[in-house]
């Protein structure tokens, strides 16, 4: 592990810290591999009103202290998380209280509804009793602050931290085989790197799209799935040309994203086709409709009356002729997404679209989106392991779509755990995306996990967690 700051992982800013907590300490609620929201403190969970849900706790749990986990940590935890600054700070920004039913029940109350809020649950829930009285930034305490997961610390050394297998762990059907692992310190990646090709390590995760550089590509073995970040185009529904659907066809047909994955990105990257197409149990379509097709984007725009003339699209009604041609704003600051925009107008002016890039310093770029003027805009997003897609969807979305059916789904997924209905309602919102083209899904950036040829057993990472199988896990 590289660049240590605290062992508490909701001070910590390190992603491995993060990797590494989640075997020390628990969420209410946590992902499987395909991300779906399961019980892990909490066994259950209800929305009983638009800003308030009943969670249920785990019964039996203690901390490694010894001390029972009840409501009072988990009130604990989100009073702290609200008063400091944390990476899961943004999980209970929306809190406005936390009321104790009894020992074993909590009820969160929200000033706004939050659709899917059980999957903003996954923050690590740490015990009040053993920061009571106690300034929670203490860096003593913050060495090896107790957890109710399945390891716990019981080592602390500046070049290493050694984890046990918790022998009170509540979970007595999971049997671990791994009793013991050592989390190396290292000063420099280099350093990291270097002691994982001479096998002093056995798993290592990154977004570094240079890994093998720096690894070669021999003696392990790595698992690369979607990241967090996802880049699309907007498409502002208001515009005189993106309203008209036929142009966003023609736009979808003209881009190829494996153009812009290879020549932008040498192949670090992964096509996208959906917001969710990142291995989320609610979309597993894998069908590429919409996708590069030339003749189809001439199709397309000659059947609904533009005829191409000067090397460019043209439409002629009420007596007036107009050349397509769309501004892309990018942000001025961000050279890979002018590298994609660069790619993007080549191939959209190859087809005869206009392309004017527009670079926007952070500031005018956000303006822009907020106040939703501009005609494209080359956006990213760091993806929330919920499923809810308000931002594309809801009825203040930066491209300004608005579709009825879309609207009701959108309210019907909100207020069901059903989950066939659930998968029905997605693939229905996939369908209507994939027809009316508010937003091109682009890419996702690269996520890896490496492990020595030496570590045995099933090793199926996502994003959120490296460790899945990890009770089948030897050497």
């Amino acid at each position: 592990m590289h660049g240590l700051d605290s062992m508490n992982p909701i001070l910590s800013n390190n992603k491995n810290v993060q990797d590494i907590s989640k075997l020390i300490y628990e969420p209410l609620v946590t992902l499987t591999a395909e991300y779906k929201a399961e019980p892990a403190l909490a066994t259950e969970w209800a929305k009983q009103s638009d800003n308030s849900y009943l969670i249920k706790l785990r019964e039996n749990v203690k901390w490694t202290q010894g001390q029972r986990f009840t409501a009072e940590d988990v009130r604990f935890t989100i009073d702290r998380l609200k008063e400091i600054s944390s990476i899961y700070s943004y999980n209970v920004q929306y809190v406005t209280s936390v009321d104790i039913v009894d020992d074993y029940t909590v009820k969160i109350n929200l000033d706004r509804e939050i659709p899917f809020y059980e999957y903003q649950l996954t923050f690590p829930i740490m015990s009040k009793d053993y920061y009571e009285n106690e300034d929670f930034t203490n860096s003593e305490k913050n060495k090896s602050p107790v957890g109710t997961g399945r390891y716990k610390i019981s080592q602390v050394e500046p070049s290493y931290i050694i984890l046990e297998k918790n022998s009170g762990w509540w979970n007595k059907k999971t049997n671990l085989t791994i009793e013991k692992i050592t989390v190396n310190l290292y000063s420099s990646v280099g350093e990291l790197y270097n002691s994982f090709k001479i096998g002093n390590v056995d798993l290592i995760s990154t977004t570094n799209d240079n890994l093998q550089e720096y690894i070669g590509t021999i003696g392990y073995s790595s698992k690369e799935m979607k990241g967090r970040e996802h880049t699309f185009l907007s498409f502002n529904m208001k515009n005189s040309f993106l309203s008209r659907q036929e142009v966003r066809k023609a736009i979808a047909y003209s881009i190829d994203k494996e153009n812009i994955v290879s020549s932008v990105f040498n192949n670090k990257c992964f096509t996208s086709n959906f917001p969710l197409d990142y291995g989320s149990w609610l979309w597993q379509n894998q069908d590429g409709s919409n996708s590069y097709n030339l003749e189809q984007a001439k199709q397309v725009l000659t059947d609904n009356g533009w005829f191409f003339r000067s090397n460019s699209w043209q439409k002629t009604e009420n007596y007036k002729t107009q050349r397509l041609a769309l501004n892309l704003l990018v942000r001025a600051n961000d050279s890979s997404k002018l590298a994609v925009a660069e790619n993007i107008k080549q191939q959209l002016q190859a087809q005869g679209i206009a392309i004017n890039i527009v670079q926007a310093s952070n500031d005018q770029y956000n303006n822009s989106i907020n106040s939703r003027n501009y005609d494209i805009a080359l956006c990213s997003m760091t993806l929330s392991p919920s499923p809810n897609l308000s931002t594309y969807f809801g009825d203040i979305n930066i491209a300004n779509y608005e579709n009825d059916e879309v609207k009701a789904i959108m309210n019907e997924v909100k207020n069901t755990t059903e989950e066939n209905v659930l998968k029905e309602k997605y693939n229905k919102l996939d369908e209507i995306y994939k027809t009316d083209i508010p937003y091109i899904s682009l890419y996702n950036n690269k996520y890896t996990v490496a492990y020595n040829s030496g570590l045995v057993g099933e090793i199926n990472p996502n994003w959120f967690y490296q460790f899945y199988g990890i009770e089948g896990w030897y050497k």
